[in-house]
């Protein structure tokens, strides 16, 4: 009801996880409360990624701010965020890892996984 784990339940990929989601992986800075989500928008600046360009006639540049999606449940949601550009929560994962420099090992990675999984 309240979103959080119930560490009797939980795994130990599933704890560690919650550890990475509420600190090193930065996830809780707009994901927060019960259903993950701060109902806010925030622009990433990804088009340090990427050099604009023509697709399908719409020049793709910057994404500019995108509202923080509820992450309940997200295991069932495929694809990942705003516009469908991550596959799977790994891709997600790694887009974020790279995205906020948080320089996540594979094992943690492993472990966020496992808690989004959860959720």
């Amino acid at each position: 009801m309240d979103g959080k784990l119930r560490p009797a339940l939980a795994s130990a990929a599933e704890l560690r996880g919650r550890i990475w989601f509420f600190g090193k992986a930065l996830c809780s800075s707009c994901h927060s409360g019960a259903y993950y989500t701060d109902n806010s928008t925030h622009n990433l600046q990804v088009e340090r990624f990427y050099t604009p360009r023509m697709i399908n006639g719409i020049l793709a540049t910057a994404d500019g701010p995108i509202k923080t999606f509820p992450l309940r449940g997200i295991k069932d949601s495929p694809p990942y965020f705003h516009d469908g550009r991550l596959l799977t929560l790994e891709d997600t994962i790694e887009f974020f890892n790279l995205v906020l420099e948080t320089r996540l090992s594979e094992a943690e990675k492993d472990d966020l996984l496992a808690f989004l999984d959860a959720l």
